[in-house]
């Protein structure tokens, strides 16, 4: 493997580091249950994961063909983030190969960072939870962060500099990717995540069906540049 010091790593959470969506799912069908809102469809909802708990809630209303106002929507994501909260790490486990490979990159020389749309205040406890913590230098949230993904911001943020040669953002959907262009970086696509869109031909620099290629398909790249 590539030396990989002086490169930073921005990783997307949801979809590209762990597998939420169970729990993410699970505590939205808990919720819409007390409203006799039928369960969601997990496929569909899977995909929305990465534009929030708003949107799943939102998407569960929208396809059992129930009106949801302003007010109720609110107080059903307080409900939702509460919940989510007291039990994240239930049914959340990292993709295969994840674990392996950052602390292969880490080992390297590679400084590794989480940039997420996901509230820091939730993602830092879950990947505390999930014995991750460790791996990371920084995880920056949505609410830590200037302006959330897609603005290049929140990329630097979490790379702690500005230095768009050296940073590489991995995600699974165009929040990420338009991260990435927007900070002049290397993007990676991984195409097993929550993107409501075909993540192939979209238009990342690289797209991979494995985490465990990370680190070979960067080290190409970055090579034929």
């Amino acid at each position: 493997m590539e030396n990989f010091h002086r490169l930073s790593f921005c990783f997307d959470l949801d979809g590209t580091l762990i597998d939420t969506a169970p729990d993410l799912v699970r505590v939205l069908n808990e919720i819409i249950a007390a409203d006799d809102v039928p369960p969601a469809n997990f496929a569909r909802a899977r995909n929305y994961v990465g534009y929030g708990s708003m949107a799943l809630i939102k998407l569960a209303y929208k396809d059992a063909g129930r009106e949801l106002g302003a007010d109720k929507a609110a107080v059903l994501q307080t409900e939702f983030l509460s919940r989510y909260a007291d039990t994240i790490d239930q049914l959340s486990r990292p993709f295969p190969g994840v674990v392996k490979t950052l602390s292969r990159l880490k080992y390297h020389g590679a400084a590794l960072s989480i940039c997420t749309n996901k509230p820091g205040w939730l993602a830092r406890p879950l990947i505390e939870k999930l014995g991750l913590t460790s791996l990371f230098t920084r995880i920056i949230g949505s609410d830590d962060a200037p302006i959330k993904k897609p603005h290049p911001s929140h990329v630097f943020m979490a790379a702690g500099h500005q230095d768009n040669a050296r940073i590489i953002m991995v995600g699974d959907s165009r929040p990420d990717l338009g991260a990435a262009q927007n900070a002049g970086v290397i993007s990676v696509m991984m195409d097993y995540g929550y993107s409501p869109e075909p993540v192939r031909g979209m238009g990342g620099d690289i797209t991979l069906s494995h985490f465990a290629n990370l680190p070979q398909a960067v080290q190409s790249y970055r090579k034929s540049l």
